[in-house]
């Protein structure tokens, strides 16, 4: 009762700001765009903590067409690695997710895959929905903006995390079989 009464809350309290973002600030310009971006990764972010889902789904199982990430390697995913890393994004992240020889961190970083993706996959939809609305409203140009923002800060994301996740559970998998053939030698 009180996780649902936690979500509730969250959602609403995600509406009204989002409605004072519509009400303060221009939707057709990249202002907008920006500002929307950022409130909707707390929102969303918030949420999906608070929802403390094991997603299991097998959706987040690499298919047979993504397999070894050729197709994200040609969409550019290797560009937008080391542009996180130019940036200073990956120093950030690593801060709060390091990456560790250790099985207990590699299952972190694993869920925490999973989790972005879906954080990242939800803002990509509800701005996708905005990016319709200003389209129409305001004309296709006005609009580019936050399809630009959304393929590069939602889309992105998404693909690095689906490049990523079959690497870290390969490690993830050798460190517990290290774990066990360790055990059964002493």
């Amino acid at each position: 009762m009180k996780r649902t009464f936690t979500l509730i809350t969250i959602v609403i309290f995600s509406i009204i700001a989002l409605s004072a973002l519509v009400y303060y600030v221009r939707m057709d310009g990249f202002a907008f765009a920006w500002a929307l971006s950022f409130l909707l990764m707390l929102c969303v972010s918030v949420f999906t903590d608070a929802l403390k889902s094991p997603l299991d789904s097998p959706y987040y199982e690499p298919k047979e067409w993504e397999r070894k990430g050729k197709i994200y390697e040609r969409f550019g995913i290797n560009f937008f690695r080391k542009l996180l890393v130019w940036i200073g994004w990956e120093k950030v992240i690593r801060k709060t997710f390091p990456i560790e020889n250790n099985t207990s961190a590699l299952t972190k970083l694993y869920y925490q895959t999973k989790k972005s993706e879906l954080d990242h996959l939800i803002i990509l939809v509800v701005v996708l929905g905005f990016n319709v609305f200003v389209a129409v409203r305001f004309g296709i140009v006005k609009s580019l903006w936050l399809l630009g923002l959304n393929v590069f800060m939602n889309l992105y994301p998404v693909f690095l995390q689906r490049y990523n996740r079959p690497r870290v559970k390969r490690a993830m998998n050798l460190s517990k079989r290290r774990k066990t053939s360790d055990s059964l030698v002493d």
